[in-house]
């Protein structure tokens, strides 16, 4: 990329996202034949694509570099131009008189649909599916793309490295730069919501003289295409909306506190119902207690009261929310399930009529498990965690620290649950404990948060209220602002990002880290993998098995691996292969392996099994199971789903997986 080119697009933003066609990713079984050599056949047309080196369910793909042809014989004759970054199966490999490969026959899909013949030189081999996916920048520097592998090296070894960084950005910025080739764009481009692709050629790890080590990534975008642009003007950042909604323990004891969050959101109705940013905010509430097998007289398990809707006046939000009230019996339990209220409230609000998506949890009590029995919706901390990350909801927890709690040993328990729920981007964890779980400290905190979230919509559309601003000699309070700045900023980016149609820097071929260079502890790009509807299934099926196997196997664990195996293979291509896997990662998909993440399940031996004892086994079965209701749910969701095959076959949609998610 030329710098006059960098520097346009420093400058302004006019480009939807690229998008591949071709199929990406399949895991398919292969027939029961050789692989097909890889040299030129003209009398029998191939009718799948090569096998990957080592690999018995994973084809060849390449990704056509810009300037390239397409023909339907390995030469020039009868050629036609071919756009870049397209992704192709690899069908056979063409060797020119002195033994180089010149020419790739290519294809859509593994079904033998022949595309036509590329030039090698005009190809990039993409031997797996990693894919970049950009945090959101809000609290962190922009990455930088540079030129060569050696220049991202030294940069990130540099024992100056924050102070290198930013003497890199702004020389970037002047258009003086011959190092940096493009940065990250201002706005936030949500890969779940704006899809795009930035392949991942290649991840190795890099040790620093001092901090953490770094991921080195090799990445190739596609160019933007010029589209209709829509700036964030003051009057688009008007039509900023948003949406704050309270999922609230409603189990007995809880009614002082329901009573407080009633008062905080009659005195914001009341403050804002004559100002023009009434049209900006809305409440909604989701009330939830336990499992009605453990006590049917709890009435409901979760249950909606009010949903934000901007059709209606602010103020009907007080008569939905003054009915709602604690339960008559107690829990046979101190843990509720905290989890099923949320997952209600992500499920039944629409949260796409919103850009700032705020939910604030209010508990006095850890949140159920996802393996007691009675769990409603059978997820963990971390599986409700990304559904919510997956809608852009910000999840706030109020903690009311009780002596109730504190007889029943909850708090720190309760504490590490909801800090790892709460966690958002850079603002780091949004929990929010509430010493001695008092009425009147809690309603304190609640209402400094939601007047807080109240100032920053105002801020954002420049609709002023009076009487908004924080006090700015009270620490709690500045603590309180600082993180929901973070937040805010974060959701504004968002929204000018989709509004603008932000894309992805224009690179050809370039190479960053996954990390904020100022602050290495943040992370600016996610590694996640691009899996397919039907891949995703196999792995739901592959899980399941584990689980069914676990499960059936707990009185005699020794029979575990025997049992698994025979799952496995009852159900694949070759069985052999099966049985001589020594550990649960050899009997998933070839998709898993090798990929830069560390597996709770896939290195796990007989003899690490036998090892590890009832209680880590049963641990690691919850987890699978945890895992398998999070692909259900993504599953679930159409939404999340892209097709880039260019087919209307709905196995063939890809979701960009993040790594966190795998088993």
């Amino acid at each position: 990329m030329k710098l006059t080119h960098f520097r346009l697009l420093l400058q302004t933003s006019v480009a939807i996202i690229g998008v591949f066609a071709g199929s990406l990713y399949v895991y398919a079984e292969t027939p029961d034949t050789a692989p097909i050599s890889p040299t030129l056949n003209k009398d029998a047309a191939p009718t799948v694509p090569l096998l990957m080196e080592g690999k018995h369910t994973l084809y060849q793909r390449v990704i056509s570099r810009p300037g390239g042809v397409i023909s339907p014989e390995p030469s020039q004759e009868n050629s036609k131009p071919l756009e870049g970054f397209k992704v192709f199966y690899v069908y056979q490999r063409h060797k020119d008189a002195q033994g180089k490969e010149d020419w790739i026959q290519v294809g859509h899909d593994i079904r033998g649909h022949i595309a036509g013949w590329i030039p090698a030189d005009k190809s990039v081999n993409w031997s797996h599916t990693l894919v970049g996916a950009f945090t959101n920048p809000a609290g962190r520097e922009r990455s930088l793309f540079l030129k060569t592998e050696q220049d991202e090296k030294e940069l990130i070894t540099d024992p100056n490295l924050s102070q290198k960084s930013k003497e890199l950005t702004q020389a970037a910025l002047g258009g003086n730069s011959d190092k940096v080739i493009a940065m990250e764009p201002t706005n936030y481009v949500d890969i779940t919501k704006n899809f795009y692709l930035l392949p991942i050629l290649d991840a190795q790890q890099i040790e620093r003289p001092s901090g953490p080590p770094l991921r080195l990534l090799h990445v190739i975008s596609a160019p933007s295409q010029p589209t209709g642009q829509t700036n964030a003007s003051p009057a688009n950042l008007r039509n900023f909306k948003a949406s704050l909604v309270f999922v609230m323990d409603t189990t007995i004891s809880m009614e002082p506190y329901i009573e407080q969050t009633q008062k905080a959101v009659k005195s914001i109705v009341d403050r804002i119902q004559n100002t023009a940013v009434k049209d900006n905010f809305r409440f909604g509430l989701v009330a939830y207690r336990d499992s009605l097998k453990d006590n049917p007289g709890l009435e409901y398990e979760t249950k909606v009261y009010a949903k934000p809707d901007f059709d209606k006046p602010i103020d009907i939000i007080n008569d939905s929310i003054s009915i709602v009230h604690d339960a008559e019996v107690s829990s046979k339990s101190f843990d509720e399930d905290a989890i099923a209220g949320i997952k209600t409230a992500l499920d039944e609000v629409d949260w796409n009529q919103s850009a700032g998506r705020y939910l604030i949890l209010v508990t006095d009590a850890g949140a159920r498990g996802a393996d007691h029995p009675n769990s409603i919706t059978k997820l963990g901390i971390e599986e409700i965690r990304q559904l919510a990350e997956s809608k852009g909801v910000a999840v706030f927890v109020v903690h009311l620290l009780t002596p109730a709690g504190q007889k029943n040993n909850d708090h720190k328990t309760a504490e590490k649950q909801y800090r790892a729920l709460s966690k958002y981007g850079t603002a780091g964890s949004l929990y929010f404990p509430v010493k001695g779980g008092t009425p009147e400290a809690f309603a304190e905190v609640i209402q400094t948060l939601s007047t807080s979230l109240l100032q920053q919509v105002s801020n954002t559309t420049g609709r002023p209220v009076a009487g908004l601003n924080p006090d700015t000699n009270n620490p709690k309070q500045q603590a309180i602002q600082k993180q929901l700045q973070v937040v805010s900023q974060a959701m504004k980016l968002a929204y000018v990002g989709k509004e603008e149609k932000t894309s992805v820097p224009d690179v050809v071929s370039s190479y960053t880290t996954d990390r904020d260079l100022s602050n290495p502890m943040k992370k600016s790009v996610e590694v996640r993998v691009l899996l397919t509807r039907n891949q995703l299934s196999d792995l739901a099926q592959a899980l399941q098995i584990i689980l069914k196997t676990g499960l059936a196997g707990r009185t005699e664990p020794q029979t575990f691996f025997t049992q698994l195996r025979s799952a496995f293979a009852a159900a694949a291509r070759d069985p052999s292969k099966i049985a001589q896997s020594e550990q649960i990662g050899g009997m998933l998909g070839e998709y898993l392996q090798d990929l830069p993440y560390k597996s709770d399940i896939m290195n796990i031996s007989e003899k690490d099994w036998l090892a590890m004892g009832a209680i880590a086994q049963r641990t690691i079965l919850n987890n699978v199971e945890s895992r398998l209701r999070l692909y259900q749910e993504y599953q679930a969701h159409p939404d999340l789903w892209v097709n880039l095959s260019g087919n209307n076959d709905p196995g063939e949609a890809v979701f960009p997986v993040p790594l966190e998610a795998l088993p």
